[in-house]
């Protein structure tokens, strides 16, 4: 007949240990993602930015377009033909030609 000293398994403190160290972890961890998360958005967003500018600039040397002219045909000089989208959901505002495109949710997503 064993006894039961003899019984191999975890303890409930060790369990109780594992347990904290894990949390303990998701709490430095979780945070960080989010911040990760919203740097990354920011990022994406002021590239767009970039794409755009760079686009409606381009139609303004090809077509002759003047400064304070809408760039009618910029979508011609961004792959796809399509305008991005802001990852963090605002809205572009294209602008005239020599004037920064913008996103509704300003702050730090201007170029």
């Amino acid at each position: 007949m064993r006894r039961l000293s003899d019984r191999r398994g975890f303890t409930l403190v060790e369990i109780m240990i594992v347990v904290a160290i894990i949390g303990l972890l998701a709490a430095i961890a979780i945070p960080n993602m989010a911040r990760a998360r919203t740097e990354a958005s920011t990022r994406g967003c002021v590239n767009n930015l970039r794409i755009i500018d760079a686009a409606k600039e381009q139609d303004a040397l090809m077509n002759n377009i003047a400064v304070g002219a809408a760039a009618a045909n910029y979508l011609n000089f961004i792959k796809g033909g399509a305008a991005p989208t802001c990852p963090g959901g605002g809205v572009y505002t294209i602008g005239n030609v020599g004037t920064d495109p913008t996103c509704s949710l300003g702050g730090q997503h201007t170029l």
